[in-house]
């Protein structure tokens, strides 16, 4: 892994087992691009043109989506350095709205949004790999599984009459599935923020990454469809098990074989970005006491957070199992976008509740206000147009409210309780060989101020 999970030492002092500040400006994009150019831009171009119905709408709903993401960005990159602590959304959502709403988040994302993007990468990744054996078939489903394991000239589509030849005329619900597909592509857009404590000078890196990294992706993204729209017709995309291998067979003829092995290239280090930061996430939870002490230790060699890695990687394997690549998109896209929302709320509300409070960054009202209106219609005809996924996405992130309540809430727990949590924990470190984490830099500077924040009755019940 990069960044950030060496062993520190004290001047003149031993060895420190501490996560320490060493992404600077140059990882941080790399942190960002590499996380959003995954997997989605050789998947979701299929779904967004099903659901759009043309080759123009589609090109539309992509310069959109990274407008989208560049307006959360902003608002992210004002959250980032107001409280600039790891974690993220749910970091932020904690200190804003309370430890309920910000385990909830936790609870949705460990449970299904980085697990099923880390599914619907490792599965993209199988696919194109195996597509080359399997040219005119689906690659069969226990070996795509099975590998996915393992890795833990046509420019009449482009003119005016052929791009808005709509063969199907897209409902508003349509529109707002494809906003779905096309968003899973930009997703990762946000993940530097997991990390902030363990970036240099996050006050000024963080915002010029998102900024350096948001239109470039967008600039790719776009230009990637319409190369894809220049070498197949709209029919031969859909009909396509692997867009970016059906594009390779269309211009380089022999040569094709470079375009699978470059996708599993780029889907296997999304994968290493993911859980890059997604075992951040659960560390910062574990540190809050929202999840088992377990996964907020870290290896006293190499300085990993194990047990949050073998957790994720656990629940990716469980989701892996579960449905396929489009409906797991629907599901991930939207709870991603419940929690950006939320989290985007909670800028405004802060702003409220405290209008005092140091902003090295402060955007234009008009920002938040202008995503919030998009995510209220992306998320009302989401649910009309596919009730059973939002709905199931909706329960179980309220399956949280009772884990909360048992597991955080209630402190007298029986001994009996106690004895059996400390007896797995003492399991679970003997096991990965990992500590809890001495007081880094990133704590000893940056915490105290963002704990400053908290309402002391939220204080006292985290402790």
């Amino acid at each position: 892994m990069a960044g950030g999970e060496q062993r520190g030492e004290r001047p003149g002092g031993p060895a420190r087992v501490a996560l320490q500040k060493e992404i600077g400006l140059g990882s941080a994009c790399a942190i960002i691009i590499g996380n959003i150019i995954g997997s989605g831009i050789f998947i979701s171009p299929k779904g967004v043109l099903e659901h759009t119905g043309s080759v123009g709408l589609a090109l539309i709903i992509w310069v959109l989506g990274g407008g989208v993401a560049a307006l959360g960005s902003l608002c992210y990159a004002e959250l980032g350095v107001t409280i600039p602590k790891s974690g993220g959304d749910y970091s932020y959502v904690t200190e804003i709205f309370g430890g309920l709403a910000g385990f909830l988040l936790l609870w949705s994302a460990v449970l299904i949004m980085y697990p099923t993007s880390l599914a619907v990468i490792a599965l993209t990744f199988s696919n194109y790999v195996l597509q080359p054996v399997f040219p005119n078939c689906i690659p069969p489903y226990n070996a795509s599984r099975i590998l996915s394991m393992v890795c833990l000239r046509n420019y009449e589509e482009l003119t005016p009459s052929k791009a808005f030849n709509f063969w199907m005329t897209p409902s508003v619900g349509h529109l707002a599935l494809a906003f779905l597909q096309g968003s899973f592509a930009f997703s990762g857009w946000n993940f530097l923020n997991y990390v902030t404590e363990e970036l240099v000078d996050p006050r000024r890196n963080l915002p010029r990454a998102i900024f350096i990294s948001i239109p470039l992706v967008t600039f790719v993204y776009t230009f990637t469809n319409i190369a894809y729209f220049t070498a197949m017709s709209p029919q031969e995309l859909l009909s396509s098990n692997a867009v970016a291998v059906t594009f390779g067979e269309k211009l380089l003829g022999y040569f094709s074989w470079v375009m699978p092995v470059s996708v599993a290239l780029s889907t296997f280090g999304g994968i290493n970005g993911y859980l890059f930061t997604s075992s951040r996430l659960c560390f910062s939870g574990a540190r809050e006491g929202h999840l088992p002490s377990l996964l907020a230790m870290i290896h006293v060699k190499h300085c990993t957070p194990i047990p949050a890695l073998l957790v994720c990687c656990l629940a990716t394997l469980i989701i892996m199992l579960v449905g396929d690549t489009y409906t797991l998109i629907n599901y991930v896209s939207f709870i991603n976008y419940l929690c950006y929302g939320v989290t985007i709320i909670g800028l405004i509300v802060l702003r409220w509740k405290k209008p005092k409070i140091f902003r090295p960054i402060k955007v234009n009202l008009l920002i938040p206000v202008t995503y919030l209106a998009f995510w209220a219609f992306l998320l009302i005809f989401s649910i009309y147009s596919e009730p059973v996924v939002c709905g199931v996405g909706l329960i179980i992130i309220l399956t949280g409210v009772p884990v909360f309540f048992l597991g955080v809430y209630w402190r007298n727990k029986p001994k009996c309780v106690n004895r059996l949590t400390e007896s797995v924990t003492c399991w679970g470190q003997k096991l990965c060989f990992v500590v809890y984490p001495q007081d880094g830099v990133a704590e000893e500077d940056e915490a105290p101020a963002a704990r400053s924040h908290l309402p002391a009755s939220e204080t006292s019940l985290r402790k």
